[in-house]
């Protein structure tokens, strides 16, 4: 469902490469088992995510409380938050086997839990462990990298945790369609199991060799990260009232609960990100608001496709499979299109670029809603969301990185990551809210509901496209090493 994850690693692969590397030497000896193991498991961890959105209707007509169905994933990814705010700082602490054992613990734990849950609430909580653990190994994948690896052969690893995201995203969601369909919905959890414990043994086994942090004086990163450890809970317990409140059905409540939430967040949120974040400040500032903006919009509505196309629509689960592969392609090919020419077109031009298809998109999405139109429209419409996605989402971590001071790369790329994991919890919290009150109007509400939230994705690309131009210009590659500007 996300790329997020993976786009994660570009901040230690910002590093000039002193020499070429081919992703081969990856797999040499003495690098075979680190690779190996973390890839796959990244790729197990990819297949999930990508592919369980096709199966959730099922789950809901099978458990009940379809108002709920918007913290299935919002679950996931405040447990994110979580995992990712405890681990960074004991990473100079213990060996790296440790946090991501325990990861790899919770995560099974939470698909255990989830393949067996009685109720949605139990399911919900699953979900919460299983963000947690995703949020451990992450870090600590790439701290292994960091230490493991020299820095020539840093960059295509990096690269090869991103790709492992692109063949579960192709194939993760028929082969979900068919286990659910076949096995049922619980398999699409419980049968990734024995495959998770092989490759997590296998990177455990390899991470043994991973270097320990350097002992002695105190760490002045370290001790930056530990200090923001607070105001990310914070964050995260902020969120979470806001998004419970706003899918309750009581006014005081919504209102209430809101507020409260916005008091937690907000200046929690301005003390782990760059000044001027918030008013979306020229550079760095922007691009971080930007990134949030981006995940907001585009999950807003991607995390409620299965419930309009199986449950208000009626499709087969295989349609959804089908409309999650296309518009993986999608942003996987404005990817490709924006690597090679981003130093040409520039920052804003690919993020005006992203914002105009993804609010195109989501318009156009709409009309899936009607009984009039044929629901496979989806499969087209979505396409223009997905290429907006690719087309811009790197961007911002480009912004970031070139107009970051070395010295500074590191706690900006962690307040990209916030802004992007907030505002995927935030998205999904959003459009759960509006499918919840649809939910409970009965009748054409949830096709009211269902609407809405692709014209939330549209106002909020909208926002974005009028935004971008904060961005400012930043250099091309090949004076990336200098952070200074046009």
């Amino acid at each position: 469902m996300s790329a997020s994850a993976a786009e994660a690693a570009p901040a230690p692969a910002a590093e000039a490469a002193t020499a070429p590397a081919r992703a081969g030497e990856l797999f040499a000896p003495g690098y075979r088992g680190l690779s190996a193991g973390l890839v796959s498991t990244i790729t197990l961890i990819a297949a999930e995510s990508l592919a369980i959105g096709t199966v959730m209707p099922v789950v809901v007509r099978e458990l009940g409380d379809q108002e709920l169905y918007g913290w299935i994933y919002a679950a996931f990814y405040l447990g994110n938050m979580l995992g990712i705010s405890l681990v960074g700082p004991i990473l100079d602490r213990v060996p790296v086997r440790l946090p991501f054992g325990v990861g790899l613990l919770l995560y099974a734990a939470g698909l255990l839990a989830a393949g067996v849950a009685p109720s949605m609430p139990i399911l919900i909580a699953a979900r919460f462990v299983q963000g947690c653990g995703g949020g451990a190994l992450t870090p600590t994948s790439y701290v292994a990298i960091g230490r493991r690896l020299p820095q020539h052969l840093q960059p295509p690893m990096f690269a090869l945790l991103s790709a492992a995201w692109v063949v579960p995203g192709l194939v993760g969601p028929s082969i979900a369609a068919l286990v659910g369909a076949t096995l049922g919905w619980r398999w699409v959890f419980l049968g990734l199991l024995p495959l998770l414990a092989l490759a997590g043994l296998a990177a455990l086994h390899a991470l043994g060799s991973v270097p320990g942090a350097r002992r002695g004086e105190e760490d002045p990163e370290h001790e930056a990260m530990a200090r923001r450890v607070p105001f990310a809970l914070l964050s995260l317990l902020g969120a979470g009232l806001m998004i419970a409140a706003l899918t309750a059905p009581e006014p005081p409540v919504v209102v209430g609960g809101t507020l409260l939430g916005l008091v937690l967040l907000v200046p929690a949120f301005r003390r782990l990100t760059p000044p001027g974040t918030l008013r979306g400040a020229e550079g760095v500032p922007a691009a971080v608001l930007l990134r949030g903006a981006m995940t907001f919009g585009f999950f807003a509505s991607d995390g409620f496709l299965a419930l309009l196309l199986q449950t208000w629509r009626g499709t087969t689960p295989a349609l959804t499979g089908v409309v999650f592969t296309v518009t993986t392609i999608a942003w996987s090919v404005a990817t490709w299109l924006q690597a090679r020419r981003i130093d040409r077109w520039g920052v804003v031009g690919f993020t005006r670029l992203g914002f105009g298809m993804l609010a195109l998109g989501a318009v156009l999405s709409v009309a899936a809603v009607s009984p009039a139109v044929a629901p496979e429209i989806l499969a087209v419409t979505w396409i223009l969301a997905g290429a907006g996605m690719g087309a811009m989402y790197s961007a911002a971590t480009l912004v970031v990185l070139r107009r970051s001071h070395p010295s500074e790369q590191g706690t900006a790329t962690s307040s990209l990551q916030l802004a992007d994991i907030l505002g995927t919890a935030l998205g999904v919290g959003a459009g759960g809210a509006i499918t919840a009150a649809g939910t409970r109007a009965g009748g054409d509400g949830l096709g009211w509901a269902l609407a809405a939230t692709f014209v939330l994705t549209a106002v909020v690309s909208v926002l974005g496209w009028l935004a971008s131009g904060r961005l400012g210009h930043v250099l091309p590659s090949r004076s990336a090493g200098a952070a200074a500007v046009d």
